[in-house]
């Protein structure tokens, strides 16, 4: 029986590989969520580089949320991330959500993503 972080990376390599079969080599938007943060970057694979990245981490964000750990927290980061992106010339991401299912911070970050000016 796999253990519980061999079937994420499992799912997550699934997702991923669905997802660069039909990028056209648009960039893809990745998130991460831990129990505390959300992490969240575009990252050109054809090149190999991060374009822009976003977190509850960043000190712009840090002070302003209650905590990381929530859908408002979230949000602010997918506004965050489509600033930056765009800044960075990208309107056009795949969006690859990892292991975890649209559902929650990951949705709320992928609204406040499209809300932004992300196109995906």
């Amino acid at each position: 029986m796999a253990s519980r972080k061999e079937a994420l990376q499992r799912r997550a390599n699934r997702v991923r590989r669905s997802i660069k079969a039909v990028a056209n080599g648009r960039p893809r938007l990745s998130v991460h969520r831990s129990s505390k943060n959300i992490y969240v970057q575009v990252i050109d694979d054809v090149a190999g580089t991060t374009l822009a990245s976003a977190s509850t981490l960043d000190t712009d964000l840090r002070s302003s949320l209650k905590t990381g750990a929530d859908t408002a927290a979230a949000a602010a980061v997918g506004k965050l991330i489509a600033e930056r992106a765009v800044k960075a010339g990208v309107k056009e991401v795949v969006f690859d959500r990892g292991a975890f299912i649209y559902h929650g911070r990951i949705k709320a970050l992928a609204e406040a993503a499209r809300e932004g000016g992300l196109n995906f």
